[in-house]
């Protein structure tokens, strides 16, 4: 699958908001500050409303060999659900999270995240995500529901 670069896209740099500036990222999907974690890279295609990440799993996230842990699946899937809620500027926490998993997800392979936007009624942001492989293939997939939070009062102490 050929991939194109979006003309209108942006980082979508960890827990900020354009009010709040986080000092570290030590989120374990995303933070560039945890040494453990996965340090996956999302940007926001404002052309197609969506967040993309492209990435490839070491050995150190296997379940099955060859394969991809379930949680680490989870993980990814809850991440570029979690990038979406920065389409509308707001911090929004996973409440439920529905995973399917419809192929095994392999290891050391170029793969795709993409989150997406279903619906918003209020504070509750119902949010959707896939991994694909190069093929376009989707290998797993994800519908959650995410609740909008007083970013401010919540990472008060956080916050630089």
């Amino acid at each position: 699958m050929a991939t194109k670069t979006p003309a209108r896209r942006r980082h979508a740099h960890g827990h900020d908001t354009h009010k709040i500036k986080m000092p570290k990222n030590t989120c374990f999907g995303c933070g560039k500050d945890n040494p453990d974690g996965m340090k996956l890279k999302f940007f926001i295609d404002e052309e197609q409303q969506q967040t993309v990440c492209h990435f490839r799993l070491t050995q150190k996230y296997q379940g099955p060999p060859g394969h991809a842990h379930g949680g680490i699946i989870a993980t990814i899937l809850d991440e570029a659900m979690g990038k979406v809620n920065k389409l509308r500027h707001v911090i929004a926490l996973t409440k439920t999270m529905n995973v399917e998993y419809l192929k095994p997800v392999p290891l050391k392979q170029r793969l795709t995240a993409v989150g997406y936007e279903k619906s918003v009624e209020g504070r509750k942001h119902l949010n959707a995500a896939e991994i694909r492989n190069e093929a376009g293939e989707v290998l797993a997939r994800c519908e959650g529901l995410f609740i909008a939070v007083d970013a401010e009062a919540m990472f008060k102490k956080y916050v630089r």
